[in-house]
């Protein structure tokens, strides 16, 4: 019998309930019709019969969600509403298309009305207006999410991340090696970007992955997925944020590349950490596990010049007529103010390094609010000390084999380089001389945070301290290469303990994260 179908409505084969608490009662006779629609003044789907007007399932479109679970069947989890009743409950339903074109065809139907529901806003009862936001909302300036969202929503930005091969290629790796973790598992990707965590881990043999992703890179990750037929039919990407989104099911691993500059820059880890006490089973595994913040001393006559002489030209008494020199010291203190990210020679520091180790499987996403770091070197030369000098590292915790990703300087650079606090007034340190300090950060709500640095060292009866205040959101893009340094600048190699990562280091992915060798220097203080 051929039906007649309309705008907006999709003939299925069969739907289902998933739990006991409610039962269809749809004519196997007779067609099941599913129409998208706004008849309640919000948009909805609706699950009918023409036999039985008055038994239709309505589904509103605000918070529900629709999953493939194989070429032509889908699964709706959503707060329902029945005809003449005005409370719900939350329901999961199957359904089976006629094929795999109408299964995608409705798919897109979803995606168009979940857009129509973002623009126009969902209905409020007696014209209340809604105060409900997100943890994120909350948290993080709109203005802040908007460009955030933009940036990573564009394909060549993408790109940029994709082409660095000691990112990628590591993460491919972690997840290749370590199979045993995926195989048959339940994988939710955070933060999915283009979708290429989700498809290694699909080829290393996940049951299924989720990925969510919140900018309209999803859109994107879509194509990408679909263009890999292989893999396609056990990856579902969502698009939300990991604050807002459900899922079906709990995850058995989750992984994500949550890393901004100096680690925790854009405050992605509270999402991801966010992510780990909504969707993962109790022990289940994160991709990466622990990540380290190493900071250290570093001098550089170079750097800290090209930083003073920017504001020379706020030194002119008579431009075309105007004194600007009422504005020196300000612009002075504002170039000191911007972190610096760049590639420096490891030769540069002068004391071994400190880490600081954040472990991802417990700690609280509060505690990312604001990160303290406790400074005291021994410096092995006599300089002048510039700032502090920082880089990190990730650890993919897997079964098989622990592998680490480094943007330390002296190893293969990344597209996170490495970062540089310059102080405006440097310190004079002799050999053995201890330097004390703090290192804190405090989170913003523009998805950053402010940096106060203090370092402290006494010569003979004199007490000397320089501070700083820098914004992480704010940085100077340097990103050169580590510059080549004559004789006379070379003392600082005399420093043989400090927290470089070797590249073989990094390929054996081996050195715990409680107990650091010795030899390198490092004194560990832990979240």
């Amino acid at each position: 019998m051929e039906v007649s179908v309309k705008e907006n409505e999709f003939v299925v084969l069969s739907i289902s309930e998933v739990s006991s608490s409610s039962s269809t009662s749809f004519s196997k006779s007779e067609p099941v019709f599913a129409r998208f629609g706004s008849g309640s003044g919000a948009p909805e789907l609706r699950f009918g019969q023409e036999s039985q007007s008055g038994a239709d399932i309505v589904i509103n479109l605000r918070g529900s969600q629709l999953f493939r679970l194989g070429p032509a069947e889908s699964l709706f989890i959503s707060e329902v509403f029945e005809d003449n009743k005005e409370t719900g409950y939350s329901r999961g339903i199957s359904i089976q298309f006629k094929n795999k074109e109408e299964s995608r065809s409705f798919h897109c139907a979803f995606e168009q009305w979940k857009t129509e529901m973002v623009v126009q806003g969902p209905p409020l009862p007696n014209g209340a207006v809604s105060t409900s936001t997100s943890k994120f909302d909350e948290k993080i300036e709109a203005s802040s999410a908007k460009m955030y969202f933009h940036y990573y929503g564009q394909l060549l930005h993408q790109q940029n991340m994709l082409q660095d091969f000691i990112r990628t290629g590591t993460y491919y790796a972690a997840v290749i090696e370590n199979r045993a973790d995926f195989l048959g598992r339940v994988v939710v990707d955070v933060g999915a970007g283009s979708g290429i965590l989700s498809l290694f881990a699909a080829q290393a043999g996940a049951k299924h992955v989720y990925a969510i992703e919140a900018s309209e890179m999803a859109e994107h990750a879509k194509k990408l997925i679909a263009g890999n037929p292989s893999l396609n039919e056990r990856i579902t990407v969502i698009k939300g944020k990991v604050e807002e989104v459900e899922l079906p099911v709990k995850a058995d691993i989750l992984i994500s590349e949550p890393m901004g500059t100096l680690l925790v820059n854009e405050r992605m880890l509270e999402s991801y950490v966010i992510a780990r006490d909504r969707f993962l089973v109790p022990n289940g595994k994160m991709f990466p596990a622990v990540g380290r913040i190493h900071v250290a001393p570093f001098s550089d006559e170079y750097l800290y010049l090209e930083i003073a002489n920017k504001a020379i030209f706020w030194q002119q008494q008579s431009y075309f007529g105007v004194d600007l020199t009422p504005l020196q010291r300000s612009a002075y203190e504002g170039y000191f103010s911007q972190p610096v990210v760049d590639a420096f020679d490891p030769r540069l520091l002068v004391a071994p390094a400190i880490s600081h180790a954040i472990n991802f499987t417990l700690i609280k996403e509060e505690d990312l609010y604001e990160i303290e770091i406790p400074l005291k070197f021994a410096c092995s030369v006599s300089t002048r000390i510039h700032g502090l000098a920082c880089w990190f590292d990730v650890l993919f915790n897997g079964s098989t084999v622990p592998r680490w990703l480094t943007t330390a300087p002296g190893a293969p650079t990344t597209h996170w380089y490495q970062l540089r606090c310059v102080l405006s007034q440097p310190l004079y340190v002799m050999p053995g001389q201890e330097i004390t300090g703090n290192f804190r950060l405090v989170a913003h709500r523009a998805q950053s945070y402010t940096i106060y640095l203090t370092l402290s060292a006494t010569v003979g009866d004199m007490l000397q301290t320089s501070s700083g205040k820098l914004d992480l959101k704010e940085p100077y893009y340097r990103m050169s290469q580590p510059q080549v340094y004559s004789s006379a600048q070379e003392p600082n190699q005399l420093l043989q303990t400090q927290d470089v990562l070797t590249q073989s280091w990094v390929e054996d992915g081996l050195v715990p994260v409680q107990q650091p060798s010795p030899n390198h220097g490092v004194e560990l203080h832990t979240l």
